[in-house]
């Protein structure tokens, strides 16, 4: 008998479905169902005049709204500027974060030296700095980008410091017995323990980029979302102005959405991680 006919009685195993490729779909599908719900309840709220339009427009009013700024342009315009000073803040934040806490983490002297200067920084007032910082930057680009800087420094700062401590010594001695030295201990033992950590951190600090840039907008700017909410406040456009709030809101979901994809990405290796 050929092993052709043997394989034909054999029940054939059914192909396992790829989970990795299934939940994440589902898990944003699922993620959308209470924004929407509360897209439904305000817009029957606002139809049944509960919700007067004069102070909180329906969101079909915001929608049309958006429609006609993107046809002319403004919407566009005002999204990809305020995303610029977004990506230029957060990269020089994260950086200044994310390296004084290495500083700070690997070693003693390096936290006494860096960490009380960042917590006496952290528990300064961040909007109370603008006057400050047009008086040392000017009104250009620069007291915004700081801002934003600031927002997003002392979150992975913390976070990233507590991730390093939060090692386990007992991996130092497994770096000692495969002989791996202080920049192997760093890049294969300290580094990915702290990552978890690191991106709680990246997760809070993209927040506090967006409501620093939704304050910094509105000090002496010409152009962005601060500035377009500024000036539908001037005109009483209500509904620009819960139009901007609402891009504001949109793009820290879209932020927040990538940092947890790198999560699933770059923490598969934890056991019990869900992918």
């Amino acid at each position: 008998m050929s092993t052709s006919s043997l394989d034909l009685g054999r029940p054939r195993a059914r192909a396992r479905p790829n989970l990795r490729a299934v939940r994440p779909p589902r898990a944003a599908l699922a993620r959308l169902i209470s924004p929407l719900a509360l897209l439904v309840a305000w817009q029957a709220a606002s139809s049944t005049g509960l919700l007067a339009e004069k102070l909180l427009p329906a969101p079909s009013t915001v929608a049309s709204t958006a429609l006609d700024l993107i046809e002319d342009g403004t919407l566009t315009g005002a999204i990809g500027v305020s995303v610029q000073r977004a990506a230029l803040g957060f990269l020089v934040g994260a950086a200044a974060g994310v390296g004084l806490a290495v500083v700070a983490g690997l070693s003693r002297l390096g936290e006494h030296a860096v960490d009380p200067i960042m917590q006496m920084l952290r528990a300064l007032p961040l909007f109370g700095l603008i006057p400050l910082f047009i008086l040392w930057f000017g009104i250009g680009e620069a007291p915004k980008i700081a801002l934003v800087s600031l927002g997003v420094a002392f979150p992975l700062y913390l976070n990233t410091f507590a991730g390093i401590r939060g090692v386990d010594g007992g991996l130092a001695e497994v770096a000692r017995v495969l002989r791996l030295g202080r920049a192997g201990l760093i890049l294969h033992i300290v580094l990915p323990g702290a990552l978890p950590q690191a991106l709680v951190g990246l997760r809070q600090s993209l927040g506090f980029a967006w409501l620093a840039l939704i304050v910094a907008e509105q000090v002496n700017a010409d152009s962005g979302l601060g500035f377009m909410i500024n000036n539908a406040r001037e005109f009483l456009r209500t509904d620009v102005v819960v139009l901007g709030l609402a891009v504001y809101a949109v793009l820290g979901l879209l932020t927040d959405a990538l940092v947890r994809l790198l999560e699933r990405r770059a923490l598969t290796w934890r056991k019990g991680f869900p992918v």
